[in-house]
């Protein structure tokens, strides 16, 4: 079902790899993040999911560049760390408000066109926090985790009118977020991973991309890690 995508933070790490994917995969892509800069080619469009003017503005923009968004992958989001004792107001209530909320906006915005279209694919990107759970990340592991009770909702909200609303979770992957962990960190998550490797960006975005495909059609509400087995029984 090749149409337009819409892929938010997708700027640089998961959601550059998808956006490429998907533009490789025939689809128009467009690039959403807070800059609103273009890269490797690919247009962009200023996204703040934070602002509910910013994210209609970006979808009247993508709308009439290109037509109704058909495939939606709600990628941008922020990690504020930190032991929940001693996290601030602002670190809980951001990181929710973009991760979760953000996703939220955008979906609303996008489900408009693809109710009316009678077919679509909102994708979107959690991490396999959300149900194993990750000491220092209590604030993230809510918000990835309110995006799952969120697609399944949403999943039977729109399936009758033929949108299909799914959850991908990654596990450790080479991004700028894991980056900043260190040698002795990123060896100890390691040590819990059976693949034994953090995951690389395109091995995700190749998932998002089967997410977004016709070979998808009857699969919906589902959740599928992406974590080189660290979450598996979860």
């Amino acid at each position: 079902m090749a149409g337009v995508a819409l892929v938010t933070g997708g700027n640089r790490g998961i959601g550059l790899a998808t956006a490429q994917t998907l533009q490789a995969a025939g689809f128009q892509t467009v690039i959403g993040s807070r800059a609103g800069e273009g890269v490797g080619g690919l247009p962009a469009v200023a996204l703040d999911v934070n602002s509910t003017e910013s994210v209609d503005a970006a979808f009247d923009s993508v709308e009439g560049g290109h037509g109704t968004v058909d495939i939606l992958v709600a990628n941008a989001g922020i990690t504020r760390d930190g032991l929940i004792m001693r996290m601030p107001d602002d670190d809980i209530s951001d990181v929710l408000e973009t991760n979760l909320v953000g996703a939220l906006r955008c979906a609303r915005r996008a489900s408009r066109g693809m109710v009316r279209a009678r077919r679509g694919r909102i994708i979107f990107v959690s991490s396999v926090v959300w149900a194993l759970g990750s000491a220092g990340q209590v604030n993230y592991a809510a918000a990835k985790a309110g995006l799952v009770g969120a697609a399944r909702s949403l999943a039977r909200e729109l399936g009758p009118r033929g949108v299909t609303v799914n959850v991908v979770a990654p596990g450790f992957v080479e991004t700028d977020m894991t980056a900043v962990l260190g040698d002795e960190r990123t060896a100890e998550i390691l040590r819990q991973v059976p693949l034994g490797r953090l995951a690389h960006p395109d091995e995700v975005a190749k998932v998002i991309a089967f997410l977004a495909s016709e070979d998808a059609a009857y699969v919906t509400g589902a959740v599928i890690p992406v974590d080189g087995g660290l979450g598996m029984g979860h």
